[in-house]
């Protein structure tokens, strides 16, 4: 019985020209979007593998130089996108993807897509994860919200119940119904999802992704038959349906980073900058030896090599300065940069506890968070590059200190003085690869949201029973 209702409902829709082609619609916009974007995060990828190989080259192929010239040369780190990214490009289209690493800084990331596009150009970046959170959801309210106040309105409902059949099956059957258009407007994320597989995405990372829009998918049929079970007519329905596509996709997510934004408010980044250069300030400039913030350290050096002058140590006081106040430096650097992620992080989690009201909440911080493009991914990247900087900065600094003298450091500027190490010292720099956390890493951080997923899930098993015993 459940079977010849979910056929019957099939056939119904295939009469009617207006569900027929908003299914067509919605699985060829679905699939045309993962194309484009999967031609697209594949052509970045390598043109970032590329731009770093290049920005490696570069930084080694240098001159002889002095080395505190190419502290501020300076070097640049690219993040590729993941593999699943050509599905959920997550957070990277607003934090940007490069920084520009140098001595005495900490530059923000770069080359954000929205920070580059106009108000318009936004609306039409339709990413396969917007399709699947946002739009389908409105495409099965248009295919089904008429699938049960159909029957009453046509009074075809008491005749099917007269003649025996269970309110039970007749439901099941039109939810499998919706069910099974939206599967397939989802087919094309399995596909992506799967070519993600074969360029090195885990298994465990697809399967747990398909599975978690499945639910999606799962729940919002659900919502459509049962609005449409517990309306009289047709239009009362399909507004009921729009109100709530409206509030759960729109309107609960706006809410949730309103909310965020006032219950753990952060710095603007003007008020942030003050205060990172006035504690700069205390701790001396770097560039001149000296600065009364470093008689300290001064003494110390003359103390342990048991000399009376700089001129007399065995190192070159001008790198040991620079090296000396960039640990500082990086230090007060690290514990701004770390207070403004908590600061984000915070934010975050209170935004995605609206998933417990919104399934597209929850959908979306769970899509991020298992692709590999949530705010906790782009955390590390900030860090693995701040590493990478302090490094290779410090490394430089050393070759300051020990490989160039004072002498000829002090007297750079005068005529026939060359104040240059070779450039074999530029060795110092690593190589930067950025890989996404593990495929266990993302699936464990994902459990509350996978939770939201199947308490929205209980809700409409829930619901379902409700309608079956308001229509008895």
């Amino acid at each position: 019985m459940i079977s010849k209702i979910s056929y019957d409902e099939w056939r119904f829709w295939h009469r009617s020209k207006l569900a027929a082609s908003i299914l067509i619609i919605g699985t060829v916009l679905t699939l045309l979007s993962a194309i484009v974007n999967s031609v697209k995060m594949q052509q970045t990828a390598h043109e970032r593998e590329h731009l770093q190989h290049a920005a490696e080259s570069r930084f080694l192929e240098q001159p002889d130089r002095h080395p505190h010239r190419m502290v501020h040369y300076g070097h640049y780190v690219f993040r590729t996108p993941s593999p699943l990214s050509i599905i959920e490009p997550g957070v990277d289209a607003f934090t940007g993807t490069s920084i520009f690493l140098e001595g005495h800084r900490q530059n923000s990331a770069m080359f954000a897509e929205q920070q580059q596009a106009s108000g318009m150009t936004r609306f039409s970046s339709l990413t396969p994860s917007f399709l699947l959170q946002v739009i389908v959801p409105l495409f099965l309210i248009l295919i089904g919200y008429a699938s049960v106040t159909r029957e009453k309105e046509a009074g075809t409902l008491n005749i099917m119940i007269t003649q025996g059949v269970s309110i039970w099956h007749l439901l099941t059957g039109k939810y499998l119904a919706v069910l099974a258009s939206g599967v397939i407007m989802l087919l094309p994320l399995i596909i992506a999802a799967a070519w993600a597989s074969l360029t090195g995405e885990a298994l465990i990372s697809t399967g747990t992704f398909v599975v978690g829009y499945l639910l999606y998918i799962f729940i919002w049929s659900g919502i459509v038959v049962v609005v449409s079970a517990l309306s009289k007519k047709s239009s009362a329905s399909f507004a009921a349906l729009l109100a709530l596509w409206v509030l759960f996709s729109i309107l609960v997510p706006r809410i949730g980073s309103s909310s965020a934004a006032a219950l753990a408010p952060s710095a603007g980044k003007l008020e942030a900058d003050y205060a990172v250069l006035a504690e700069l300030r205390k701790l001396g400039d770097g560039h001149n030896a000296q600065d009364p913030a470093f008689v300290q350290l001064k003494n110390n050096l003359l103390a342990q090599y048991k000399v009376d002058k700089v001129e007399d140590l065995p190192i070159n006081f001008r790198g040991a300065v620079a090296q000396y106040s960039e640990a500082k430096l990086s230090k007060v650097l690290n514990e701004f940069s770390e207070r403004r992620m908590q600061q984000e992080l915070a934010q975050a989690k209170i935004s995605r506890q609206f998933g417990w009201l919104s399934p597209t909440a929850a959908i979306r911080a769970f899509s991020m968070m298992i692709a590999g493009t949530s705010l906790e991914t782009h955390h590390r990247f900030l860090r693995e590059a701040e590493k990478l900087r302090y490094d290779f900065v410090q490394s430089l600094n050393k070759v300051h200190q020990e490989r160039l003298s004072y002498d000829l450091d002090i007297n750079r500027y005068k005529e026939g003085v060359v104040a240059r190490v070779d450039s074999a010292n530029w060795q110092v720099l690593s190589e930067f690869t950025f890989t996404p956390d593990s495929a266990t890493t993302r699936v464990t951080r994902s459990l509350p949201y996978i939770l939201q997923l199947l308490f929205w899930s209980l809700v409409i098993a829930v619901l379902l029973r409700v309608a079956v015993r308001r229509i008895s």
